[in-house]
Parts: structure tokens; C-alpha cells; sequence
């Protein structure tokens, strides 16, 4: 397993070492001692997977301290363009994205530490994706800032995605008051 990372602080790039045969492959996907090894100490308490057809945008998503999560991110099945924005207010980075697409055929993975609000566009149908969190779900303690923000300005690449409308009704990065530090 190889690890990047970004400039983004603690935010990483994770790639497998796959093997394949005529059966298929095989690859680790979490390894406790190498993340520890950039930095990551961790606990997982919750995984995650969702299924969406193709085009659906889910994000930009956040749990709020003390209930804050980092995720591990991957693609089981299709592809996605992820996203992650920093969120934390003392950031030099405070406010820019980070992306990279993440799929079934390059099985990338990032690591995105509490304090970045993440989401996704499916690019595949039936894209399942899945991710282990360092904290368990707090409906109380969710956040969330409008994917379509335009001081954010992600190039999503794609004029109309399926959105939820609770999504399309969160508050603008410059409406937001960070609770990261």
C-alpha cells in the first residue's frame, strides 16, 4: 500500500498493492499500522456504504465536534469524483477542495480527517460506495455546506445532478460558522 499526502494537511491518498490472477485480485484496503505511520491514529466504530445510480451528488457533508468523523473512503463498484473541503477555520487551507476520482478499476481511497466537509457525484450506475468513520453518526451534530457553492467553485462537471433537497438547502460556505479548528 502506498500513501500520498496532499497539501491538505492530514489529508491522504491511499493506493493498494493489488494482486490479480486469472480468479480475480486480492488487496488490503485498511491497515492500522501503516496509517499510523502518516500520522493517522485511529479508531473505526462505524461503516458506511451507500448504492446510487449514476449522477447522483451527495454532500458536502460534516458531523460537528465532539461527534466529528474522519472517513476512509473507497469505491466498491463504479466510480465517483470526490470531494473534500476544509473546514477548519485555523486551516491555511481554510475553504479550498480537494478531489480525485475514486474507483472500482483504480480502488483509490483517501483518508479525510475530522474537519472537511466531504461528498461525492456518482459517474457510474449503481456505484456503491463505502466508508469506515473514527466517530459514530449524531443526527444532532450533522452539518453540511451547498454543494453548489460559488466560492467554492467545484467543478463537479455535470450541470443537473440528482441532489436531495436538504442538500440543495444548506448554507452557503459564508453563512457557515466552523466549529473545527
Amino acid at each position: 500500500m502506498e500513501i500520498y499526502k496532499t497539501k491538505f494537511n492530514g489529508l491522504l491518498i491511499i493506493q493498494p498493492k493489488v494482486f490479480e490472477d486469472t480468479r480475480g485480485h486480492f488487496f488490503e484496503w485498511f491497515r492500522e499500522d501503516i496509517l499510523k505511520s502518516y500520522g493517522v491514529d485511529l479508531k473505526f466504530v462505524q461503516d458506511n456504504e451507500a448504492k446510487s445510480q449514476k449522477h447522483v451528488l451527495r454532500g458536502l457533508h460534516f458531523q460537528n465536534p465532539p461527534f466529528a468523523q474522519g472517513k476512509l473512503v473507497r469505491v466498491v463498484s463504479g466510480a465517483v469524483l470526490d470531494i473534500a473541503v476544509d473546514i477548519r477555520k485555523n486551516s491555511e487551507t481554510y475553504g479550498e477542495w480537494f478531489s480525485r476520482e475514486l474507483s472500482e478499476k483504480n480502488k483509490t481511497m483517501i483518508w479525510i480527517p475530522p474537519g472537511f466537509a466531504h461528498g461525492y457525484l456518482t459517474l457510474e450506475a449503481d456505484t456503491i460506495f463505502q466508508y469506515k468513520c473514527t466517530g459514530y453518526y449524531n443526527k444532532d451534530s450533522e452539518g453540511s455546506i451547498r454543494w453548489n457553492d460559488p466560492d467554492l467553485n467545484i467543478n463537479w462537471d455535470i450541470d443537473e445532478p440528482v441532489v436531495s433537497a436538504k442538500d440543495n438547502l444548506a448554507p452557503l460556505l459564508n453563512e457557515f460558522k466552523s466549529e473545527f479548528e
